[in-house]
This record gives structure tokens, C-alpha cells and sequence, in this order.
């Protein structure tokens, strides 16, 4: 079986880390693996060491970038292609259309919904599609499908034996040395300025009465100068570290006491599953996306939004009961490994791999 992955975007995100690791399973069952990306981007960078078959597409998807993929589907004969928005769905059914051959998989992420427009509808008249969708409920709800293609439903998940290699970075290069108590807040690029804001306000609530408390801010955005400016106007600035994108970034996680996800989508998703993994219990608003991952009062505690009096008054009885966070650790190594398996995930994208190979969809 011949799969191609085509992310069009430079930053690495949850998106692309779920394509890469499926990329990595599938290309452990046998099959031959090409990975499509933007030249010298994150993704790039990121995937060199992977293994498999990596070739950089300059240029926005779209159909120009079809014409130059349809190149590359000759050459691998590829029999599927995974991807994410609807421009990278054109682009590919593009060129499947003109290789003669191929379906497309559109996956859509954790906590997101199909966007289906006029890029959507020209792409499946152009080549067989079928959606992967991630699950965020026990039975998965009833979706129209996106082609003539069954829909495939999934989750995500971790590899755990990769965490418990994972050393912790030095808390003095975190600027939280000694016995501070380090929350470690996960960005994204969909961060909103509200769930920063959230954040910081609680702090600012506790850092009086607790002054060996620290902020850690990591990922996406996290290093964004308004979020500078925000803790000087609360009065935390010495309080708050930005360390933006990291590619130490389990490391980076080892270290924390409490892990507060204000991501959004699968690196949320992702976010969740690590920090769990790491045996550090885990924050995060009230959400669909954060109750498929979290279990309440178990492994973490789900906070109602914007509510920064109430979420710092939990949070000081949290950080003040170092048994209960160790209890929630353990568990959320436990819930991780039992239910969320890096390879049930690649089994998702297998399943939907093997729908695709149907050559008499192909054509119709």
C-alpha cells in the first residue's frame, strides 16, 4: 500500500504531529510512506529523522500545487492521500484526477467540524473522498458523508514508552529553580486572548499569598509580546516565563507540577495525552474536547470559563495537596496507556487507507 500526506502549512501543530506519527505506524506495517511539506518549515525540520520518504512542495495548496503533486503521484504511485483542509483536498484530488489514479482522506481534528465549500465540493467531483473523523464520544454520532467514501472514525493517541524516556528540563532554565511550583500553560495558535487572559489573571489572584508560585507559557504564540505586556499590567511579570515553540517540549512538560491546556484542537488533544503520560495532572476549561481526555477529579480538574476568582481558589487547594496531584499523575498514566494507545490511532488511518485502495471508486 502507497499513502501520502500532504500538510501544507510551515508551523509545526497537533495537525501535523498526528500525521506524522501515523505516517511512522504505517510506514511500520509495511507500507511506503511520502510525506508532502513546505521547504526549511517546522514540519520539516521536524520529521528529517523520521525515516521515510519526506518531499518539500513550495507554495500555498491550491491548484497550482496540484499540478505540481501530480508529479510526485506518478512517481510513488501513490494509492491514497491524507489530508487536512480543504485547499490541501483540491490540490490532492487535483492530482489524482490527473495521475488517473488514487482517493483522497480528508481527517478532521479533535474538537473541529467539517468545513465543506465550494473547494470541498469541486474536490470530491474531482477524485473518490472519504473523511477520518476524531471521536470525541463513545458511539460516534451519525455525519453525512464527505465523498462516496465511508467515513472512518478515530481517536488520537501516544506512544507511552517515548514518555517514560523523557527526562525533565532544569527548572532554573524555566527561571523556576528551587521549590517553586511551576503550572505549565500550553498555547497554541488558536489561543484567544481570552483564555490567555484567563490565565494570567488567576495567577495574578494567587502570586500574593503564594510567592513560590511560576508560570510557564509554552508553544504557539506563548512568546507573543501582548502577553508581555498583560503580566506587567497585572503586576507578574516576574512571575510569568514565555518560552514559545520548544522541541523539547515533553521535557519541557516532565517539569511542571500542573499542566494547564489553553490550546485548542489536536494539540490540546495531544497536550492532554502527554501531560498524562508524564504523570502530571492536567487543567483545563470545561470543553467536549477536554472531557474526552480528562477525567474529572481523576486525572485533572475541568474549570468553568472565565472565572479566574473561582479557578484560583481551586487551584490554591491543588497545588497546596502534593498527594492528590501524585494520585492524579498515576492515573492519568493509567487512563493514557489503557485507552488512548498510539496505535489504535494508526489502526484509524490504516482503516481508512484500505477503504481507499478501492480501485473501483477510483473511476465511478
Amino acid at each position: 500500500m502507497r499513502a501520502l500526506f500532504y500538510h501544507a502549512d510551515r508551523a509545526w501543530s497537533g495537525r501535523a504531529r498526528a500525521f506524522a506519527a501515523a505516517a511512522r505506524g504505517l510506514a511500520a506495517r509495511g507500507y511506503q510512506v511520502t510525506f508532502v511539506c513546505q521547504p526549511e518549515s517546522a514540519v520539516e525540520q521536524r520529521l528529517s529523522s523520521s525515516g521515510y520518504d519526506i518531499v518539500p512542495v513550495t507554495g500555498r495548496a491550491g491548484m497550482r500545487t496540484g499540478l505540481r503533486l501530480r508529479r510526485i503521484m506518478h512517481e510513488r504511485f501513490v494509492e491514497v492521500v491524507f489530508v487536512h483542509t480543504e485547499r490541501e483536498h483540491l490540490a490532492a484530488a487535483l492530482a489524482l484526477r490527473l495521475a488517473e489514479r488514487g482517493a483522497v482522506v480528508r481527517r478532521v481534528g479533535a474538537g473541529e467540524t467539517m468545513a465543506i465549500g465550494r473547494s470541498s465540493r469541486t474536490a470530491r467531483r474531482l477524485a473518490a473522498t472519504g473523511a477520518l473523523h476524531t471521536l470525541l464520544v463513545d458511539e460516534p454520532p451519525p455525519v453525512p458523508p464527505l465523498g462516496r467514501l465511508p467515513t472512518v472514525w478515530g481517536d488520537l493517541g501516544v506512544d507511552v514508552t517515548l514518555h517514560d524516556a523523557t527526562l525533565p528540563v532544569s527548572r532554573a532554565s524555566l527561571k523556576a529553580g528551587g521549590t517553586t511550583r511551576l503550572i505549565l500553560g500550553v498555547c497554541d495558535a488558536r489561543t484567544t486572548r481570552g483564555q490567555i487572559a484567563n490565565i494570567l489573571r488567576t495567577v495574578a489572584l494567587l502570586a500574593p499569598r503564594h510567592p513560590e508560585l511560576r508560570l510557564a507559557l509554552v508553544g504557539a504564540g506563548s512568546d507573543d509580546e501582548d502577553i508581555r505586556i498583560h503580566a506587567a499590567a497585572l503586576g507578574i511579570t516576574r512571575v510569568v516565563t514565555q518560552l514559545g515553540e520548544r522541541d523539547d517540549e515533553l521535557s519541557v512538560f516532565r517539569a511542571a507540577d500542573v499542566g494547564w491546556v489553553i490550546a485548542n484542537a489536536d494539540t490540546a488533544a495531544f497536550a492532554f495525552l502527554d501531560l498524562m503520560a508524564l504523570r502530571v495532572p492536567v487543567l483545563a476549561e470545561r470543553k467536549p474536547l477536554s472531557h474526552r481526555y480528562v477525567a474529572d477529579g481523576i486525572t485533572g480538574i475541568l474549570l468553568t470559563a472565565a472565572d479566574p476568582p473561582g479557578t484560583a481558589a481551586a487551584l490554591a487547594t491543588f497545588l497546596g495537596h502534593d498527594t492528590q496531584r501524585v494520585a492524579m499523575g498515576n492515573a492519568g498514566r493509567a487512563r493514557v496507556s489503557r485507552e488512548f494507545p498510539e496505535s489504535a490511532m494508526v489502526d484509524s488511518f490504516d482503516r481508512a487507507a484500505a477503504i481507499a485502495r478501492d480501485r473501483e471508486q477510483w473511476h465511478r
